[in-house]
């Protein structure tokens, strides 16, 4: 046996939804081969002190843009329309080496908060790649692709340059490391696209076996522009055009007709609520509730540091059981075991990787993350599941690990020269973007 951890509070979010209190945790391989009450007759290479932690299936960002850390606060308290002239400023000046200092900066952040998977909607796929795979974190990428084609235009999916880097990408990179690294097939929004590049990249994820990211339905805005231009709502027009023919994960889905709910509940679409991001930009929250009663499966998501401020998905948890409570006016609506779940469970279906992670059970990639809980706000702990949601913080995390590899501990970065990421920025990331500021 390569590692045990000893005397934990152990939150397996298994279909029990058990919690064992002084449970031993062995993990061998990369798995979990082990948990149980008293200790395996086995001698391990290494015994982690459980004491007075809490351990818990690694956390699911399951909507991001790791780049995007670059520019944390730059846009705060300005209006969605001016934010987003100025990121679309800086995002053209953004390179491959800006992006992949910027996603490694991210990955570090989500390890030192427990999240030990993410999917990312972004550019620059490949440098993110990279990041992923010297960091050791679980990684769904998607390349964000846009293109205002003329409804007449021709569009050839071999030509085009945002698919021909997909087909890179998907080539390079699909299933790394044993699938650590996924890689889908993405849009920006329907707003920033039409048809001929939703079937295009429909039909190339089919043949390929992967899966979908966009933004979907996120203001009244949007939804009411695509009425007035097609009839339809952006979810109706979408499955229309068979983007939903593939797994897909769409973050927001706020402003949904039912039907399309419904509808999109039926294709097994899965939404990513983002209550930090929306919250911050002055709109409403996924309608989580709604959204699981139409049939869908309801994760959660950070969305990307400039727009949160950080990726939390402690705080991520919290405001999605406040969205919840606060829609429906009950209190008991959502409960912590729920918001939980879709950090860790649902956001590992969305993902495809429910047969891997999510859970702490035998058999399962030992992705977990170790709270301490002897912290004055965590005391005392009536209730671990309510604490979990309630009262932790990311900057609890004393440890996270991803196949039975320690990424981060006490401040350490095993696989991530941080000093090394902070001089990239610095030196190089941030005049790049900024020097004209001066």
């Amino acid at each position: 046996m390569d590692t045990l951890i000893s005397n934990v509070t152990a939150v397996t979010m298994n279909p029990r939804m058990e919690v064992i209190f002084g449970a031993y945790i062995g993990i061998d391989g990369g798995k979990i081969v082990s948990i149980s009450k008293t200790p395996p007759k086995e001698t391990p290479k290494t015994i982690l002190e459980g004491t007075g932690m809490v351990a818990i299936p690694g956390l699911i960002n399951c909507h991001t843009h790791l780049a995007t850390s670059v520019l944390r606060c730059f846009t705060d308290d300005l209006s969605n329309t001016e934010a987003l002239q100025a990121l679309l400023q800086k995002e053209a000046k953004m390179d491959s080496r800006t992006a992949k200092a910027a996603a490694l900066l991210s990955i570090a952040e989500c390890l030192r908060f427990g999240v030990t998977s993410v999917s990312d909607l972004y550019y620059y796929p490949n440098a993110t790649a990279e990041a992923v795979a010297q960091s050791g974190i679980k990684a769904n990428l998607a390349l964000s692709s846009y293109r205002f084609i003329d409804q007449n235009e021709d569009f050839d999916f071999e030509t085009d340059e945002q698919c021909r880097e997909l087909v890179t990408v998907t080539d390079r990179w699909h299933g790394f490391d044993n699938g650590r690294i996924r890689i889908d097939a993405g849009i920006y929004a329907e707003y920033t696209s039409n048809y001929r590049l939703w079937e295009g990249l429909a039909g190339y994820a089919s043949e390929k076996g992967i899966g979908m990211q966009l933004h979907l339905a996120e203001t009244q805005r949007e939804v009411d522009s695509c009425q007035e231009r097609t009839g339809m709502g952006p979810g109706e027009l979408l499955n229309c055009h068979n983007l939903f023919a593939v797994p897909a994960v769409a973050a927001g889905c706020t402003y949904l007709e039912p039907h399309e709910r419904k509808l999109l509940g039926k294709r097994h679409v899965s939404a990513v609520a983002t209550p930090l991001t929306a919250y911050k930009n002055g709109q409403r929250s996924t309608p989580i509730l709604e959204s699981v009663q139409a049939g869908m499966n309801v994760a959660l998501g950070t969305g990307g540091a400039i727009e949160c401020g950080n990726l939390d998905m402690f705080e991520v948890m919290r405001f999605a059981a406040m969205s919840a409570r606060e829609e429906s006016g009950d209190p008991a609506a959502l409960p912590s075991s729920a918001a939980l779940m879709m950090a860790t469970v649902t956001g590992a279906q969305a993902q495809g990787r429910s047969k891997e992670c999510g859970m702490l059970q035998v058999g399962m990639d030992a992705d977990l993350a170790l709270l301490d809980f002897s912290a004055p706000h965590l005391m005392p702990c009536h209730n671990v599941l309510n604490a979990l949601v309630w009262s932790a913080k990311g900057g609890d995390v004393a440890l996270t690990m991803v196949r039975g590899k320690i990424l981060y501990q006490n401040g350490r970065f095993p696989t991530i020269d941080l000093k090394e990421v902070v001089e990239e920025l610095t030196n190089y990331a941030i005049p790049k973007l900024f020097d004209d500021q001066k």
